[in-house]
């Protein structure tokens, strides 16, 4: 049973997936952690990091990570299915249709302008529960503050996102260790 809700579940986020990773976020903490309860938000915000950090789309890798903390390999490969299935058949038909029909969809273009604004805004809103979750908990969290403003000034500074991410991984490191020591 958990087997089927774990595709099921994953189907859907597919299915709502648009403009990739980062919009697809707000939907993966709904349907893990506020309903199923199946990782607190701390679990998540983990998920999500490395997500981010491994290759390929931040969906699929969310739902190899949550498959696998759910049912183990099986779980891992049926979410993985799960939010891979919808995409492989719109991709599919849309490439059959636009590809070797030759045509063009002046709707589905006028769609797709909307959606690319209602991406943004997903965009921004996981944003700030992202920043609320991991650096405004009860207290503010002074190491990921740091790391947050370090990291967003190296950003605006065109540091190479990778480097971006070892630095900032470094910086979360040295600040923690500081603090722990000095108490």
């Amino acid at each position: 049973m958990i087997f089927f809700k774990l595709y099921i579940t994953f189907l859907k986020i597919g299915a709502l997936s648009f403009g990739g990773g980062y919009a697809t976020i707000p939907l993966i903490r709904k349907f893990v952690v506020e309903e199923n309860g199946w990782m607190n938000m701390s679990e998540f915000l983990d998920i999500v990091s490395i997500s981010q950090m491994t290759p390929g789309p931040i969906a699929i890798n969310c739902a190899t990570f949550v498959g696998q903390k759910i049912g183990g390999i099986l779980g891992s490969i049926i979410a993985t299915s799960g939010v891979i299935t919808i995409q492989s058949i719109l991709m599919l038909s849309l490439g059959y249709f636009l590809f070797k029909k030759r045509k063009t969809f002046k709707i589905l273009n006028y769609m797709l302008v909307g959606i690319k604004a209602c991406i943004v805004s997903l965009i921004f809103i996981t944003a700030i529960s992202l920043i609320k979750s991991s650096i405004l908990t009860e207290s503010i969290n002074i190491p990921a503050l740091a790391t947050f403003v370090i990291g967003f000034v190296l950003y605006l500074r065109k540091v190479n996102l990778y480097r971006l991410l070892l630095i900032g991984g470094g910086i979360g490191l040295i600040i923690n260790i500081v603090l722990t020591s000095s108490l």
